[in-house]
């Protein structure tokens, strides 16, 4: 028997998109490196992509990366959304590339810590530049949250999310509890959660990148264990008494727009993709799904969607919809 759905949940399948104004591919687009401060004094490094000279900001984007992926990763995709007239801010958890020195040697970091503390930094500088704009241009101005896998199933425990974000879009976001698997891919889950990322952490004092994707870096011990733990744990995070005063998923009320991908079974299966549009209650849900086949090619799977090979096909698909969906993003765009 199916659960039960959010009124404004929509089914899977594949979802039609207004096609954009084609974008300038040659148009330049700044990029500002910056030292992003956390609550705890932490410096973390970030950058900036800023519109093409002569265009407005139309709205205010953040990218939360998978986990242990690199920022760099989503370099191609921050620059097409720069084009499309967003600011956008991409960084690096503590620990991770640029950031690492973020992390001292014989510091450990969570995964909690690095939604609560660093993608709230994250979030705040992204607020302040939201305000700023928004100034400079008499109207409110929108702020978008985009995330990746744990970017954007941790996003509710973000500090101030639910008030100061005005769009969430989740690629391949989900809850991760081993539960939502099914068939061959569910025994790799389980043996990820239960066997390998405690194993690796007990023999090493850390899960090696390249047992986690071929864009991840290592992940730090205590980021691994909570992972493991969540993944054990029905319903992930929102299983995890220690966080329920944090959670703010149901508290959001704008757009929130999540996509799985047909292929991706070992990382973000439907049902776990499922799962994570039900937490978010109060919003106006809308769920996707894209297929290899949508976009001519053969894969996608979980790290695919920001290649830059797949972009033209496949951005527009994913923000169209939302855009559409959420009328701060979609304002006063020059054609």
């Amino acid at each position: 028997m199916s659960q039960p759905q959010p009124p404004a949940f929509h089914a899977r399948g594949t979802t039609p998109f207004a096609v954009s104004p084609e974008l300038d591919a040659s148009a330049q687009v700044a990029t500002t490196p910056i030292s992003l401060p956390c609550s705890d004094g932490r410096q973390l490094a970030a950058t900036w992509f800023q519109p093409p000279s002569g265009m407005p900001v139309r709205a205010v984007a953040v990218i939360g990366c998978a986990t242990a992926v690199p920022a760099s990763y989503y370099r191609h995709f921050a620059e097409w959304m720069a084009r499309r007239g967003y600011a956008v801010l991409s960084f690096d958890y503590r620990g991770i590339a640029t950031s690492k020195a973020a992390l001292q040697p014989g510091e450990d970091v969570r995964l909690r810590d690095w939604a609560r503390v660093d993608m709230a930094a994250a979030l705040h500088a992204a607020h302040e530049r939201r305000r700023a704009e928004s100034a400079a241009q008499g109207h409110d101005l929108g702020l978008l949250w985009v995330g990746h896998s744990l970017g954007g199933n941790a996003v509710g425990l973000v500090p101030g999310f639910e008030t100061q974000v005005d769009a969430v879009l989740g690629v391949a976001a989900q809850v991760a509890y081993v539960g939502h698997w099914s068939g061959w891919a569910r025994v790799q889950a389980w043996t990820f959660f239960h066997v390998v990322l405690p194993l690796l952490v007990r023999l090493l004092g850390r899960a090696p990148g390249r047992v986690l994707g071929p864009r991840a870096q290592d992940l730090p011990a205590g980021a691994a264990r909570e992972w493991a733990a969540w993944g054990r744990t029905p319903g992930f995070l929102f299983g995890d008494p220690t966080l329920a005063s944090e959670r703010a998923y149901h508290r959001f009320s704008g757009a929130v727009h999540l996509w799985s991908i047909t292929d991706d079974h070992l990382f973000g299966p439907a049902a776990a993709v499922d799962a994570l549009a039900r937490e978010f209650s109060g919003a106006r849900v809308a769920r996707h799904t894209v297929a290899p086949a949508d976009l001519g090619v053969k894969k996608i799977e979980h790290f695919g969607p920001f290649r830059r090979d797949l972009g033209a096909q496949l951005w527009p698909r994913l923000l169209a919809p939302l855009e559409a969906a959420t009328p701060k993003l979609a304002a006063r765009l020059r054609p």
